[in-house]
């Protein structure tokens, strides 16, 4: 799982980085400003779930008995990214309004992945 979740950060975080240029260079002219905000709250919402999807692994890597609440919590990080960030960048460049009723299944999902990140610290044996 460990492998898994640091490959996923990286590959998150590097894609948050292009979304972030795209959004800069190429969107800037071609979308309102208001598409514009959006897509790029999806970028740093991104950019801030790889890092604690980065952090989760790097926890596993450390623990010998990590508890469940923390793989829930690197799961919750991505699929949040998926949902959340995916559906800001698709409401950005097409506009179809009703993808905003699936982001905050995202937000959820974050959510989620903080608590069931507490509740992993609170209960490690350290």
């Amino acid at each position: 799982m460990t492998q898994i979740f640091l490959s996923l950060a990286a590959i998150l975080g590097g894609l948050s980085v292009a979304a972030g240029a795209f959004a800069s260079h190429a969107l800037k002219e071609r979308i309102s400003e208001r598409s514009l905000l959006i897509f790029e709250t999806g970028a740093r919402y991104q950019m801030y779930h790889a890092l604690a999807l980065l952090a989760v692994a790097i926890l596993l890597l450390n623990l010998k008995d990590p508890p469940p609440s923390l793989i829930a919590s690197g799961w919750l990080f991505v699929i949040g990214v998926a949902i959340f960030s995916g559906s800001l960048y698709a409401l950005s460049l097409t506009g179809f309004k009703y993808l905003g009723a699936i982001t905050p299944l995202g937000g959820a999902a974050f959510i989620a992945g903080w608590c069931a990140l507490a509740f992993a610290a609170w209960n490690l044996k350290l």
